[in-house]
């Protein structure tokens, strides 16, 4: 372990950790859930590392908020103040936290716990992960590359006919190279493009930089309420009126891709509809989606350039140009790039997740529109939610 840890303040993580974690201590402080981790890179060890991420965990779970940050999220107007008085107490705990091997070698986490208390473990695990396996595989990297491909990008940007029109959301902390490299990375999109950029997921940074911190919900909000609901099928429906007793207005994107976006749309009725200021795209075909999605507000009446698509997944400079060409006179876009800004360095970053898989001892699944991205340990139980939303096999 480097003799300062990878994690350094809680605030070092996305947003929707922290608004999620709100709406958890409002509605549901009791819910216990279970996340598994997963990496989707083949002939990678993480395993051999396990020792130094333990330690990495460790030493977060000895972190609290200080009274800055805390005096920083009490000025985030819609994080309520008897949530940043519960965050004044808040630590994380290692007990809550699994590392092992699993059957073939590789690394297991699990994460079990009350979803209060284990809600603000996954970005920064990814985080520790990510990194310790960076340090590891590319000791004493030069980044210049990196350097020179974040200036080839924001280059494009100012040369694009429509580049003063692209709106742009840092979303990479889960996978970044380290916290040195997405610190640069916003440095230079500041300064470089400081009108396209909206704002960073990363509250530190967000703070650091007197950037908009942005950010909703995840796939795990969703998820839970396969457990929480009083019926699989009503699942979104009540973890959207939920999302609407919580924030009255504000942080009004939803996430489409829990159970697939034709599933979402029978349940995005008029009523979430107009209430909420757009969705959020994170898997299955661009184009097709925002296609949908234009259509749906249109059948329900309302005028799709009211609204906005926010684009998030595994997206880069050109493709976020190629969408903004096809559908900025129709509807309002706006694009979160991750990986590609905080891990393009040139060598392959890792594919790692951290997904909630239970909810009160009951099983819970994302069925994602990209097949790959499906995640559940309980086949059964993916079979009979297939089956309740009447989806067909992917």
């Amino acid at each position: 372990m480097s003799k300062k840890p990878i994690i350094r303040s809680l605030l070092d993580t996305d947003l929707y950790k922290l608004t999620m974690m709100q709406t958890v201590l409002h509605h549901y402080p009791a819910a216990e859930v279970e996340y598994t981790f997963k990496c989707r890179t083949n002939d990678v060890n993480l395993q051999q590392y396990s020792s130094e991420i333990w330690q990495e965990i460790v030493a977060l779970c000895k972190l609290k908020f200080t009274d800055s940050e805390l005096d920083y999220l009490s000025r985030i107007y819609y994080l309520k103040p008897d949530f940043v008085q519960f965050l004044k107490l808040f630590q994380l705990n290692e007990h809550y936290v699994r590392l092992g091997e699993d059957d073939e070698g590789q690394l297991s986490v699990k994460i079990r716990g009350p979803w209060l208390h284990t809600i603000l473990f996954e970005v920064p695990v990814l985080s520790i992960i990510e990194e310790v396996y960076s340090r590891n595989t590319y000791p004493d990297y030069d980044l210049h590359l990196g350097q020179k491909r974040l200036k080839e990008k924001t280059d494009l940007i100012r040369s694009h006919p429509l580049g003063d029109k692209l709106k742009i959301m840092e979303f990479g902390t889960r996978r970044r190279f380290s916290n040195v490299w997405q610190k640069k990375v916003l440095e230079h999109l500041k300064r470089s493009i400081k009108g396209n950029l909206v704002g960073t997921s990363n509250v530190y940074y967000a703070r650091e930089f007197g950037l908009t911190p942005l950010g909703t919900m995840a796939h795990e909000y969703l998820q839970a309420f396969q457990a929480l609901g009083p019926r699989l099928i009503d699942s979104q429906k009540v973890a959207l009126e939920t999302w609407i007793q919580e924030y009255r207005g504000d942080l009004g994107i939803a996430l489409t891709d829990v159970v697939g976006i034709d599933a979402f749309l029978t349940d995005f009725d008029r009523y979430f509809a107009k209430l909420f200021d757009g969705v959020r795209h994170d898997s299955g075909c661009p184009y097709e989606w925002a296609e949908k999605v234009i259509a749906h507000y249109q059948l329900l009446g309302i005028d799709p350039k009211t609204k906005s698509l926010v684009f998030s997944d595994g997206l880069d400079i050109p493709k976020a140009l190629e969408l903004l060409s096809a559908l900025h006179e129709k509807i309002n876009v706006v694009f979160g790039i991750g990986t590609n800004l905080t891990n393009d360095v040139g060598v392959t970053p890792l594919s790692i997740v951290i997904k909630m898989t239970q909810c009160n001892g009951q099983p819970v699944a994302k069925i994602s529109d990209s097949p790959g991205k499906t995640m559940c340990r309980d086949e059964e139980y993916l079979t009979y939610l297939r089956k309740i939303f009447k989806l067909n096999d992917k």
